[in-house]
């Protein structure tokens, strides 16, 4: 079995790119939903979490607020690179197992998606690397929108990630989001078959097989 990477910076369009993989039947971990499941109420994860930055990251409820969690990280590369000792061994961990699941039921292929690869210095563990760009200001516009932020909040949280182009410059494939949708799923389809070609995979294993598992209308 073979995972090849998926990586972008924040609201670059990576969900969009992982929705129509998913819909030819291609396996996707994604990191993003590691980390909530890593800090999830009674985990050893979400003890650190408070242990190091307060109950103040805890909503009502007693599960991680990550609005409050991300105002104390993105501030603060110190606080940042805490977080990071915390959750990556946890997700990284949760990852080998997750792919050695796929393993043992036989695929072929698979994708982890996962938003720090370049920065984190794993890159070239999940080639070919597919890189998801737009635009910086596009960028900005859907944090804003997605997240109900301000300019200044989306802009530290783009800040806190490598520029889009140090990613595209170790990139195998650049799946660019930057217009209609539409358009972004045609290059991930186009993307999808060279990576089976390059592995010696026939693209035929990985037809569009749920065509109602659309792409969300926006990228995020």
């Amino acid at each position: 079995m073979h995972l090849f990477g998926l990586t972008g910076g924040i609201a670059s369009g990576k969900s969009t790119v992982a929705a129509r993989l998913r819909a030819h039947g291609v396996p996707v971990i994604d990191a993003d939903e590691l980390a909530r499941e890593v800090v999830a109420p009674g985990t050893e994860g979400l003890r650190a979490i408070v242990e190091a930055f307060g109950e103040g990251v805890l909503d009502p409820a007693g599960a991680l607020d990550r609005k409050a969690l991300a105002r104390i990280v993105f501030a603060d590369d110190a606080a940042r690179r805490q977080l990071n000792a915390i959750t990556h061994p946890r997700i990284g961990q949760r990852t080998a197992d997750l792919a050695d699941d796929l393993r043992r039921k036989g695929e072929a292929l698979g994708c982890y998606e996962a938003a720090l690869l370049v920065e984190n210095g794993i890159a070239d563990m999940f080639r070919p690397l597919v890189v998801v760009s737009c635009p910086e200001a596009v960028q900005i516009e859907r944090v804003q929108a997605r997240d109900d932020a301000s300019r200044d909040d989306a802009i530290a949280r783009i800040k806190a990630q490598k520029p889009l182009a140090a990613k595209v410059a170790v990139a195998d494939f650049v799946i660019d989001t930057d217009g209609p949708v539409a358009r972004s799923v045609q290059r991930t389809d186009e993307v999808l078959r060279a990576i089976c070609e390059k592995l010696g995979i026939d693209p035929a294993a990985y037809p569009l097989r749920d065509p109602a598992l659309a792409p969300p209308s926006r990228p995020d």
